[in-house]
């Protein structure tokens, strides 16, 4: 791995990470830190921070934009029109389990409750329970919903932030995204924006929604923020003061998708019956996980579930196929 350039704007902050890190091999440091130093690179190589044409363009976007833009959208915002007719508390785990699956990509409103018992049977913690009862009991508090993935599982995200807002149980969302391109796919302020327009110009409840989240920015009830710290190659754990205290300040923190569950966790093999509990303990305020499993990085599982989903013989740690909802008041 070889240094940034000396011009680098945040080459002193590398330099610091990288003590004992640079100059050696990718696979012969920590995995979270050389896959963040490996796109922070891939940025100096397209010219993202650069003074020439490339400057600012975020060289995922062609891709991002295409998955905003293609069909498999309108069918999945369309399917929002069911959830019209589902009593209060049915459709607020719909768009909750929409959220969580559109981590996996494969994003769906549909809301039959085949469909929710389905997806309910594939949670290796289903917390579900605690996490309303923490946001019920502080409404209408302050939400930070760390975002994952832009595109097809951020506008869930979105949806799930209105329904809060609009039903008041949240009276500010404080939606944490990547200040610059990242892993890809990983949401940045623009990718917001995208995703508001999409919404906004859908019809039915979707295009109700987009409306309502517009007016909630312009009213200073869902806010960005974009810290420096998203994109650094280090866990929760060692997150800046700053941060700490606008984490403290939350009724609740939502992280949604793996990296984040990653970094909250330390990125550690954890033996997976680890109280998610004693791992977090750290974090400065209730937290929840909304995670579809991707990675080793697990803690929390209890003990019967873990021997089941072990003796069936099929991976289920990484391919997306269970997933969490893992909460610690």
């Amino acid at each position: 791995m070889e240094p940034l350039e000396p011009s680098a704007h945040d080459g002193a902050a590398w330099a610091e990470w990288g003590r004992g890190k640079i100059g050696r091999r990718y696979v012969d440091v920590p995995f979270l830190w050389g896959e963040s130093y490996f796109y922070r690179k891939l940025l100096e190589a397209t010219g993202y921070f650069g003074d020439g044409p490339w400057r600012g363009i975020d060289p995922f976007g062609p891709m991002k934009q295409a998955e905003l833009d293609g069909p498999v959208v309108d069918g999945e915002l369309a399917a929002l029109d069911g959830t019209a007719a589902l009593p209060p508390g049915e459709r607020a785990e719909a768009l909750l389990l929409g959220s969580l699956w559109g981590n996996r990509a494969d994003l769906s409103f549909g809301v039959t409750l085949k469909g929710d018992h389905e997806r309910a049977a594939d949670l290796v913690v289903d917390d579900r329970p605690l996490l309303w009862s923490l946001i019920e009991a502080a409404a209408p508090g302050k939400i930070c919903l760390v975002a994952d993935n832009a595109g097809r599982e951020l506008l869930p995200d979105l949806v799930l932030a209105d329904h809060l807002l609009a039903c008041g149980l949240a009276g500010e969302v404080v939606l944490h995204v990547k200040p610059f391109p990242y892993f890809v796919s990983d949401a940045t302020p623009a990718d917001v924006l995208a995703c508001l327009r999409r919404l906004a110009a859908a019809p039915g409840r979707a295009g109700e929604a987009g409306a309502r989240l517009w007016g909630a920015m312009e009213e200073g009830r869902l806010r960005l923020r974009a810290h420096p710290f998203a994109c650094a190659p280090l866990p929760y754990a060692d997150m800046p003061d700053d941060l700490r205290e606008e984490f403290a300040s939350a009724s609740l923190t939502v992280m949604k998708g793996d990296l984040n569950y990653r970094r909250l966790v330390g990125d550690r093999m954890w033996p997976a019956t680890t109280p998610f509990a004693a791992v977090t303990a750290y974090f400065p305020g209730p937290i929840v996980a909304l995670r579809t499993l991707k990675s080793d990085a697990l803690a929390g599982v209890p003990e019967r579930t873990l021997a089941e989903l072990d003796a069936a013989g099929r991976p289920w740690r990484t391919t997306g196929t269970h997933a969490m909802v893992q909460a610690r008041p």
